[in-house]
């Protein structure tokens, strides 16, 4: 493939759709580098040749390879959260709160799975850039804090152990998902016992739906 040259688009300033469509096409192929080389041998050079642009053209949309490398750490790790909002907290579900957690447990592994390899050269970065694991710490702490409000909601309907400190709670079953995968990629017996330790850390009750009352002889009097 023939590098291409891209002109006119600086870093932090306007993008047209063609810039947007570059920007990321350097984004998927750093995130390959990364995997195939990790992050201290992989090289702008490589990220470039790999996305079909000229070495020069990388600089017109990051500054360094640590930029591009932070963008995908936050690509990765906003797929790997989405089940937060899109499966637990979703207003319109009409789920059971265990049949939301199993659910979004679930589709964490799966996503964990799928960018293992990643998620393997950002553990091991975070342990030094202390950027990224500023960044990631910030982000697990707004999720923390998302989870003990709907443990506090849980535990207003009666459903969870109102003797849980909730923002203790969402910090410790933030850390038993966030560390799980990271030491064992999983088989489906792995995530339904994931799935009971974490229900039944917070003395998660099924909430209990009223039946119809069977109408008796009286009531067609």
């Amino acid at each position: 493939m023939t590098p291409e040259s891209e002109q006119g688009e600086k870093p932090g300033g306007p993008r047209s759709r063609k810039g947007e469509q570059t920007r990321a096409r350097l984004l998927t192929a750093a995130k390959v580098v990364f995997e195939r080389s990790g992050f201290l041998d992989a090289r702008v050079s490589d990220i470039a040749e790999e996305a079909g642009l000229s070495h020069g053209s990388f600089y017109h949309y990051f500054d360094s390879k640590e930029e591009v490398f932070r963008e995908v750490v936050d690509e990765v790790e906003e797929k790997l959260s989405a089940p937060l909002g899109s499966v637990i907290l979703d207003p319109g579900s009409r789920a059971t709160p265990r049949e939301r957690i199993s659910l979004a447990i679930r589709r964490h592994m799966e996503a964990y799975r799928e960018e293992a390899r990643i998620m393997g050269v950002i553990e091991m970065v975070s342990r030094y850039d202390s950027q990224v694991q500023e960044s990631r710490t910030r982000r697990q702490e707004s999720y923390r804090t998302l989870v003990a409000a709907s443990i506090r909601q849980l535990q207003h309907h009666g459903l969870v152990d109102p003797e849980l400190d909730p923002d203790i709670a969402s910090a410790v079953l933030g850390s038993m998902t966030s560390r799980f995968p990271e030491a064992w990629l999983v088989e489906n017996r792995g995530v339904d016992q994931l799935v009971r330790m974490f229900t039944n850390a917070m003395g998660l009750k099924d909430p209990v739906h009223r039946r119809p009352r069977r109408q008796s002889r009286a009531d067609h009097k």
